[in-house]
């Protein structure tokens, strides 16, 4: 079995490049280490590790930025097994696996030798994901994101809330979109966010639906109407914990494969981290599934999912 390590060095705060190097330094299992330089090499270095055919674990050293390019690499190859090593300051996909998710996934004897289990992936027109797409102001907030990060003292969580206060008291919080998912069909009205949950955690520490899992063939979506800026800031924290339940007058729940939504003006678009624009989007399960490898004793199952609070 070949071990790839992909490092991402501009990923995560200072130092941490070092102390992963001191660690593969220990590690008993035979392995290889590349670096990126630009974007695009992560999924280059997975496509060429997979060319040959042979068995690899692929371990994507960075941030979900990272992790998105090594599933777009290895997305339909069984031979493939892929891994985050959680380099980056969010690393939101790996949260499903519970608070102590750096600690578990840092054990590279473990990680090396741990099960793997193939994940479901979205296709949000072509690009592949394995966690979270969101529209809306959450996507505008993300992309954003990035301007607040290198501040002083601003945490990844900090970060999002500053964005988040730009974009709800001077952007405005609604766009008028048209959004068809199961039964609800949106037409033309304004909607506050959309977001399609393979996963269950993004924005650096919102979890929209809380009993998603990245296996059972399902995407679970949630589309919020127009709300007040009161309304938004009431509602804002419970939809982070997972509450959507509370107000179905407020925010419309789809469990399924399939939404499509447009806008006259180019909608912003983040899938795990990377961001699209254009007026149109098809969003759906793909038929191609990455297989993800985790540490012996890790589980991925939502600890209390409490569908009704």
């Amino acid at each position: 079995m070949r071990h790839l390590f992909i490092i991402n060095p501009a990923a995560g705060k200072k130092g941490t490049t070092r102390q992963l190097e001191a660690l593969l330094d220990k590690l008993s299992v035979p392995h290889e280490v590349v670096y990126t330089k630009v974007e695009g090499d992560a999924r280059r270095f997975t496509e060429e590790a997979a060319r040959p055919g042979e068995p690899v674990r692929i371990y994507a050293c960075g941030g979900d930025g990272t992790l998105n390019e090594v599933v777009n690499g290895a997305a339909g190859q069984a031979h493939v097994a892929i891994t985050n090593v959680p380099k980056g300051t969010g690393n939101d996909f790996l949260k499903i696996f519970g608070p102590e998710y750096r600690t578990l996934f840092y054990d590279l004897e473990g990680l090396a030798a741990g099960p793997e289990v193939p994940f479901d992936l979205i296709d949000c027109n072509g690009h592949l994901g394995i966690d979270v797409v969101c529209a809306g102001v959450d996507a505008r907030i993300a992309a954003d994101v990035h301007r607040y990060k290198d501040w002083r003292f601003v945490s990844g969580i900090g970060a999002y809330i500053m964005s988040m206060l730009e974009h709800i008291l001077f952007k405005g919080i609604a766009r008028p979109m048209t959004v068809q998912m199961g039964d609800l069909h949106w037409t033309d009205k304004p909607a506050s966010l959309l977001c399609v949950c393979n996963g269950r955690h993004y924005g650096g520490g919102f979890m929209p639906v809380g009993e998603a899992m990245p296996d059972d063939g399902v995407l679970d979506m949630l589309l919020v109407r127009q709300v007040s800026l009161p309304t938004f800031l009431r509602l804002v924290g419970k939809y982070a914990k997972g509450q959507y339940k509370r107000y179905p007058e407020l925010i419309f729940e789809y469990h399924g494969q399939l939404v499509t939504f447009s806008a006259q003006e180019p909608i912003t678009v983040v899938v795990d981290g990377e961001v699209m624009r254009d007026t149109a989007f098809t969003v759906r399960m793909s038929e191609k599934k990455v297989n993800f490898f985790y540490p012996a004793g890790a589980g991925y199952q939502p600890v209390s999912a409490d569908k009704t609070s």
